[in-house]
């Protein structure tokens, strides 16, 4: 205790210089944990940094952005789309309800009023049908009564099919064999296999594509026609794929149904010297895959 009397300002002054090398300590302390918690948040803002620019396409740099440039590009696109609209109209369904429900006796009514008018108008445009055609319908024709949930569809795909019809008619060919639909009611299990296509409606981010398969008999004029008449609709049609046979040596699709008579090969007359140019039109048995186009609602 004497020796800590005679040296209390040398014990005060390590005391003090003791508690300072402990603050200076913690707050090395500290300042390491900062850094090193920010050394880690670099790192990890590197790494998300380099991850993003290795993309492809990669967001851009101080020069380019390509986030705006692609937010630029969406906007261009679906301005794009909205003008292009134009040229996808919807076909209306039949009976159109403007979106109220249709009732199983609108549908029974409209479906066989439908087919008596496509019928005469196939009859005024010379072109032949199979017996007692119902244009893909056989199944419901004879119902009142129609699978729950099922009328919607089947309304949309009843105004397709008479349009794809006038524009068979409008072309004027020579015979319709059928037109084929994708089946979307339980009584469609019922129908004739002719009446179906063995494919489903598919749904993208812009668009349901619906298809058909058509097959009908004419010349090449009328092929022409035809496929001008889906290029020039208001509607979107898209022809995925089509088959061209002659059709001299196929039979009638339907077992009833009366072969259209073979073209008759015009006779050559004899001429003064050179080649004698015949025209020999031959009939031809096409059948087209084509889609219905049906833009969704833009958000």
């Amino acid at each position: 205790m004497a020796w800590i009397k005679r040296n209390l300002f040398f014990v005060i002054g390590g005391m003090l210089a003791l508690g300072l090398l402990g603050a200076a300590g913690f707050y090395n302390y500290k300042g390491w944990s900062h850094n090193s918690a920010a050394f880690n948040q670099l790192n990890d803002i590197y790494g998300t940094l380099r991850k993003l620019t290795g993309q492809k396409p990669s967001p851009g740099n101080d020069h380019i952005n390509n986030i705006e440039a692609a937010k630029a590009q969406e906007h261009q696109m679906r301005d794009w789309i909205r003008q292009a609209a134009d040229y996808f109209q919807p076909i209306a369904p039949i009976p159109n309800m403007d979106a109220k429900a249709v009732s199983s006796q609108e549908f029974a009514e409209a479906l066989r009023r439908s087919i008596d008018q496509l019928q005469h108008e196939a009859d005024t445009a010379s072109v032949i049908l199979p017996p007692k055609y119902s244009f893909s319908f056989e199944a419901e024709r004879q119902l009142v009564k129609f699978a729950t949930g099922s009328l919607g569809a089947l309304a949309a795909q009843l105004g397709e099919v008479r349009t794809i019809s006038e524009i068979l008619f409008a072309a004027h060919v020579n015979s319709l064999d059928g037109i084929q639909r994708v089946r979307v009611s339980d009584d469609d299990a019922g129908g004739p296999q002719a009446d179906y296509f063995d494919d489903r409606s598919v749904t993208n981010n812009l668009a349901v594509l619906t298809p058909y398969q058509i097959t009908f008999r004419s010349f090449s004029p009328e092929i022409a026609q035809v496929l001008a008449g889906f290029a020039s609709s208001p509607h979107g049609f898209i022809v995925k794929s089509i088959s061209v046979q002659m059709a001299g040596a196929l039979a009638a699709t339907s077992p009833e149904a009366p072969a259209p008579p073979p073209p008759s090969v015009p006779a050559v007359t004899p001429g003064r010297g050179g080649l004698q140019t015949v025209l020999n039109e031959q009939l031809l048995r096409v059948t087209l895959v084509v889609e219905v186009v049906k833009l969704l609602p833009q958000k």
